[in-house]
């Protein structure tokens, strides 16, 4: 087996998996915190913290934390979900405990130093000033604020210029202290690694961190609605969603394969009839997004503001052709092939190893392994892809949003979200 795990008696998972043929390792600390397990008050925290991990420790400064990294010809990143908090470096096989080393000294040592707080949130803002500028950003996390409304779940996980400029480093520190516990955290490797040696190292920086686990939060409750944004851009781009599988869901992976039929790429239904045969846009697909309780497929477009109403009806009638008559066998096959070419590409990349194996361990408890991905995905008929789509359409308001129609956005928005409902 070249998959390892172990748990150190504070509860930290080490997972590892041997990838012979590489000289690279790269090493993740996966903590099972994000945006959604934030407060109104602390909305952005998660985000924030992520930045704030690399302004400094008690014994390195940001500039050590890039260089220390850096002289050794690796990389540091991070980022942050709805559910997860992700600390990467990849680094030479012989560099693997320094890799550790760092990861372990930032998520357990940081300073919060004012200044350098003050300087991250301006960060920050530019961060969020680039969103203001990007129509397609915009509307999706309008389409997710309509789609889980008043719940963390359906909150921007940047946060606002206001929930953001209001935390402190104090408030920082408490969030730190009391969320990031070892249950919560699995620390994952791929590429040239050594399970002990890895384990090894865990064990001496992850040790001392405290045990158990953190409260999951709220549930996810997908309630759907409407909503435009008046700001102009050259096209009106819509994002029309429904309630989706949640990741941990049968039904998942089906829901991956009617996104695949339903627009994903060029061969699919949604391209080859709004942009192949009407010409209505440029780009135009969809996607199947989920976390551990919830999920969305959703259908995002650019076009003219002058036929948003008419992408709406063709997206609507394709979503209800499948969902009354199965789609060809060929069609399925195809998004079928499409999926599992994804899955073993992305496996042939040690980062995307590492947190695929991270993922499996925090929603299933165990590694699958690719030959059983693979044997799911083979098992999702035509008749089952029929079926959710008509349990899709039936089984939820949809969540409908538009930016970049002017005065219009709105009012589009709503016609569109009645005639998926009707």
């Amino acid at each position: 087996m070249t998959t390892k795990i172990t748990r150190l008696d504070n509860g930290l998972t080490i997972a590892t998996h041997a990838m012979g043929h590489l000289e690279t390792a790269s090493i993740g600390l996966f903590v099972a915190t994000g945006a959604r397990h934030e407060s109104a008050s602390e909305h952005g925290i998660s985000h924030l913290l992520e930045h704030m991990a690399f302004k400094g420790t008690a014994t390195r400064s940001a500039r050590d934390i890039a260089e220390v990294i850096e002289q050794v010809g690796g990389d540091l990143n991070a980022a942050t979900s709805l559910e997860q908090t992700a600390y990467y470096a990849r680094v030479l096989a012989d560099d693997v405990g320094l890799a550790v080393d760092v990861l372990a000294d930032i998520v357990q040592n940081s300073v919060f130093d004012e200044a350098e707080l003050a300087r991250e949130k301006d960060v920050v803002l530019q961060e969020m000033a680039s969103i203001d500028d990007s129509p397609e950003e915009l509307v999706y996390d309008l389409v997710q604020a309509r789609a889980f409304p008043g719940q963390p779940v359906g909150r921007p996980i940047i946060g606002t210029k206001e929930s953001v400029t209001a935390i402190s480093a104090d408030t920082l520190r408490e969030f730190l202290a009391r969320r990031y516990r070892a249950g919560d955290m699995i620390l994952s490797a791929a590429g040239k690694v050594a399970h002990e040696d890895i384990v090894r190292h865990a064990r001496d920086k992850f040790g001392s961190l405290p045990p158990g686990r953190t409260e999951r939060g709220e549930a996810a409750r997908f309630v759907g609605g409407a909503g435009g944004l008046t700001r102009p851009f050259e096209q009106a781009h819509l994002v029309v969603a429904f309630e989706g599988p949640a990741y941990t869901s049968e039904n998942y992976l089906a829901a991956q394969v009617l996104s695949g039929v339903l627009g994903g790429g060029m061969s699919s239904r949604l391209f080859q009839e709004v942009r192949e045969r009407r010409g209505l846009c440029y780009a135009i697909y969809s996607s199947a997004w989920g976390i551990s309780d919830g999920g969305m497929l959703a259908v995002y477009a650019a076009t003219a503001k002058t036929t948003v109403e008419q992408l709406a009806d063709v997206v609507t009638a394709e979503l209800r052709m499948i969902a009354r008559e199965r789609p060809a066998e060929c069609e399925v096959e195809r998004a079928k092939a499409q999926l599992k070419a994804g899955l073993l590409m992305g496996l042939e990349s040690s980062s995307a190893r590492a947190e695929q194996l991270a993922r499996h361990i925090a929603v299933y408890g165990r590694a699958i392994p690719a030959e059983e991905i693979i044997a799911r995905v083979e098992a999702v008929t035509a008749e089952r892809v029929r079926a959710l789509a008509e349990l899709t359409l039936a089984a939820s308001r949809p969540a409908v949003a538009l930016v970049g129609a002017g005065r219009r956005s709105s009012a589009l928005a709503e016609a569109a979200r009645q005639a998926l409902s009707a």
